[in-house]
């Protein structure tokens, strides 16, 4: 028996995000699904963290403790045999029995994809937010640039846990003009508040769109707590289809 980790990419949008339910499907049922046909039967896979419905990854970690006697190589082969087309497991390597893939991590890392057109682009729309009107590149350059350093997040997003606290360290964000109407936004910290990252994007685009102005983020960071809310800022959420996972470091 050996504690393997294994880095997942999927595509969320067919998934209910990452967690195991009940009754709908999601990345960890169908990885525990294909683990159980290769003689897994042990308590559930620990996950670096979960993805909502629709967001997508390409370095989920993932640990299972698993008794395989060949090569970690015949392991990847052997588990992308067994899923669906829209998960794939990219690398496997043993770890520590101690190692834990949330508790062990020093950050992660997200990216964002948006476009800016008035017409809906089916193709693009499965990985990206479609923006309209359109946004101001240096604005949204200006407007991430806020979030760097320790601060209180309770108005981007909600605990992972009962009374959990809500202050995290942002230690990259950034947005990159990919061509004349797209742009990705690259935010790393030491953890995140729920939904925390497309909430900061929806209220960075309200700005980049004239909509709101440029001193909302440092305002809403700066204030106390009142009554659990903060006000000031746009309400609403970017849509989950543009965020993806794509680094998690130890």
């Amino acid at each position: 028996m050996a504690r393997y980790k294994l880095t997942l990419a999927y595509d969320g949008s067919e998934f209910y995000g990452s967690q195991r339910q009940a009754k709908n499907r999601t990345v960890q049922g169908e990885l525990e699904d294909a683990l159980a046909k290769l003689g897994y039967s042990e308590p559930a896979t620990l996950m670096s963290g979960r993805t909502d419905t629709g967001v997508h990854a390409i370095a989920q970690v993932v640990t299972v403790d698993l008794g395989w006697s060949h090569t970690d190589d015949k392991l990847v082969r052997a588990l992308n045999s067994l899923l669906p087309a829209d998960i794939s497991v990219r690398s496997v390597q043993v770890e520590d029995e101690k190692f834990h893939p949330r508790f062990d991590a020093k950050s992660r890392e997200y990216q964002y994809k948006l476009f800016c057109q008035p017409l809906r682009d089916p193709i693009r729309e499965r990985f990206a937010w479609r923006v309209w009107p359109a946004v101001t590149g240096d604005v949204l350059v200006d407007a991430a640039g806020q979030f760097i350093g320790t601060h209180d997040f309770s108005a981007f997003g909600s605990p992972t846990t009962p009374k959990g606290a809500t202050v995290r360290n942002i230690m990259k964000a950034e947005w990159t003009r990919l061509s004349s109407d797209e742009y990705h936004f690259f935010v790393q910290a030491n953890a995140f508040l729920y939904r925390m990252v497309r909430r900061m994007v929806f209220v960075q685009v309200a700005i980049a769109q004239g909509r709101f102005p440029a001193e909302t983020i440092s305002l809403s960071l700066e204030k106390q707590v009142a009554a659990g809310k903060r006000s000031g800022l746009p309400s609403g959420l970017a849509p989950a289809c543009g965020l993806t996972l794509i680094q998690v470091e130890y």
